[in-house]
């Protein structure tokens, strides 16, 4: 476990075991607070089991991903990790466009 932790520590470019902690918290509760309202986003676009999943992969990226960054930057300040965060989700989104 301490090889893991250390390993997050140089990957993330993070000194305080304290930090590493809070992180990991925080990815917790943006995917239970995503849990908790992507119903609530299915509903608004009127998603169903019925619909083809082309569709709700094509919601799921367009909707669902800035939704997900917008909770991790919101959990990440409210528990004083807005800077990681940030760069965290720049370096997210340069990889998925693949931007250098």
């Amino acid at each position: 476990m301490k090889k893991f932790w250390q390993k997050l520590k140089i990957r993330w470019e993070i000194e305080s075991d304290w930090q590493v902690t809070i992180i990991l918290l925080v990815f917790s509760l943006t995917g239970f607070t995503f849990l908790f309202i992507s119903p609530y986003i299915d509903q608004l676009f009127g998603l169903s089991e019925k619909d083809p999943m082309w569709l709700k992969i094509v919601v799921f990226i367009v909707v669902t991903l800035p939704i997900y960054n917008l909770l991790l930057i919101i959990w990440g300040t409210l528990l004083g990790q807005f800077k990681f965060f940030k760069n965290f989700i720049i370096k997210f989104f340069k990889r998925l466009l693949f931007i250098k």
